[in-house]
């Protein structure tokens, strides 16, 4: 790494690239940023849905100064973070945030977080101001953001196009980290893999994927919850996807079709409304990583249980209410509906009613909307996470078993210990919602509460900072050491960490899903 005046240059693998510091060079917490840097060529004309292809070695020096172009197209208005879109076609670029030189090239390599952004795979963007790393930088951290295809381009099927065309880019991204981190100031033995929402949900996805296994160390999944869309079920939305475009369910067929078009037939097949959402509960997203049997050859929980990733470190956790707010806007009218009522019409079934609205009897005081948004919650991300908790238990079991047995028949085999797991609720209450809703703890997470952008709009006026310094600290930790701060989840004591203020604590349970496991 050389610098020169307010810039800074890094060789990669496919050439050399440019980057600008901020904050004086030399400097205590100064650090550089490279945006926009290729991992692969421009997925358009014939690579449009085909599997990603590495970047071509470029000649010169390739300016990293400004973010790349998003497959993120206009505003879909999904999320609640601030993540623009940008145009161009170069949209498979990653973002590296890291320490100046002198905590790089001649210091010993730091730990890497790589961030894959949220939007339920058909959203967002790694552009977002609140996924800029200079928190994490200035705690010695490297960073890097991954933007990946999105919607019906990375995740549709077609019937002669390579399945998984958004994972495939997240691991071609990861080997690219692998390869050229160190550059950086990185170790490519140290990643930790984080998310949020659709995020969460991929982390979790490349926990449980043999052929990502080398390419990570350890996983942080926030709000997520994967899909695991069945082979079976991708083939028939993008089958009807074709025949409502009037084309063939082919590259040929696809290709006569602008992106534009695309994304407006697939926004109206999968927009979430009161009639889809019981349909939404009880199949998930219809386009998301799919059970392909080449790259996911079962579902993430399955594979977890059968021991994949057992030897990871992995924290993950939920909001209390992520989805709460979609019933809020409408709390006032909903009123007159009876509880029960609503919460039959999302799947409860009738013997869990009473000991539900007992273990959530606080929250079911405050009206019908809000105990249906908890449900909502609890349903499609909380009992989640303990299912996949418990798989990733019985899995650590069955590698133990397998490493004892090989040792038993004289065969070599590595020592395994049981990589831990950590669990957290992050339960404070938005200024604007009243409730911790859906994304409000990303900024907490990137300790950026100070971001001139959108902040106001999830946590209302002065969140407070005490609670990113923890929630931020806890992340630096995990990362750096391999140890989050609290307790792991064990049984039986399932201790969990609680995020709130005035006081972070840890609460031993997860009472208030029980009643629907």
């Amino acid at each position: 790494m050389t610098g020169n005046g307010a810039f800074v240059e890094v060789d990669v693998a496919a050439g050399r690239v440019r980057g600008a510091w901020r904050g004086e060079p030399g400097a205590a917490g100064a650090s550089a940023a490279f945006l926009g840097i290729p991992f692969a060529e421009a997925p358009v004309g014939e690579l449009r849905f085909a599997a990603p292809v590495p970047k071509a070695p470029w000649a010169g020096v390739l300016d990293a100064l400004e973010h790349g172009p998003t497959p993120q197209r206009g505003d879909p208005g999904i999320t609640l973070i601030p993540e623009p879109s940008i145009p161009g076609d170069a949209t498979l670029n990653l973002n590296v945030f890291t320490p100046s030189p002198d905590a790089g090239e001649e210091s010993p390599a730091l730990p890497v977080l790589v961030w894959i952004h949220g939007g339920g795979f058909v959203s967002g963007s790694a552009a977002s101001p609140w996924y800029d790393g200079r928190a994490f930088t200035r705690d010695g951290v490297v960073v890097v953001t991954v933007s990946y295809r999105l919607g019906f381009d990375g995740f549709g099927w077609i019937e002669d196009a390579p399945s998984n065309r958004g994972v495939r880019d997240w691991l071609l991204a990861l080997e690219w980290v692998r390869e050229n981190i160190i550059a950086f100031g990185g170790d490519p033995d140290r990643v930790t893999l984080a998310g949020q929402s659709a995020g969460g949900g991929a982390v979790q996805t490349l926990l449980g994927m043999n052929a990502a296994q080398h390419l990570f160390h350890s996983v942080c999944s926030i709000s997520g919850v994967t899909t695991d869309v069945t082979h079976e079920r991708s083939e028939t939305f993008g089958r009807e996807l074709a025949a409502v475009l009037g084309v063939e369910p082919t590259r040929v067929g696809f290709s006569t079709l602008s992106e534009e078009r695309i994304h407006e037939a697939e926004k109206e097949a999968t927009a979430m409304t009161p009639a889809t959402l019981p349909s939404l509960l009880e199949h998930g997203l219809p386009l998301g990583p799919t059970i392909d049997g080449e790259l996911i050859l079962r579902p993430t929980d399955e594979s977890l249980a059968a021991g994949v990733g057992a030897d990871k470190p992995l924290v993950l956790g939920t909001t209390d209410d992520e989805f709460s707010m979609v019933f809020a806007q409408n709390a006032r009218k909903m009123r007159m509906i009876p509880k029960s009522f609503l919460l039959r019409k999302l799947g409860m079934p009738k013997q869990t009613m009473k000991p539900y609205l007992a273990a959530n009897a606080e929250v079911a005081s405050r009206g019908t909307a809000r105990i249906g948004g908890r449900f909502l919650t609890d349903r499609m991300f909380r009992t989640a996470l303990l299912r996949t908790v418990s798989a990733r238990q019985d899995g650590q079991r069955v590698a133990a078993d397998a490493a004892q047995a090989a040792m038993d028949r004289g065969v070599s085999a590595a020592a395994r210990s049981e990589a831990p797991t950590w669990v957290y609720r992050f339960s404070w209450p938005s200024g604007v919602f009243g409730f911790a809703q859906h994304c409000l703890d990303v900024p907490f997470f990137f300790d950026c509460l100070g971001s001139p952008i959108g902040m106001d709009a999830l946590t209302g006026p002065n969140p407070p900072q005490e609670l990113a310094d923890d929630v931020h600290a806890a992340a630096v930790a995990f990362i750096a050491g391999g140890d989050p701060g609290w307790e792991q989840y064990t049984e039986p004591g399932r201790s969990t960490q609680i995020f709130d203020t005035p006081t972070s604590q840890v609460a031993y349970g997860y009472r208030s899903v029980r009643p629907l496991l």
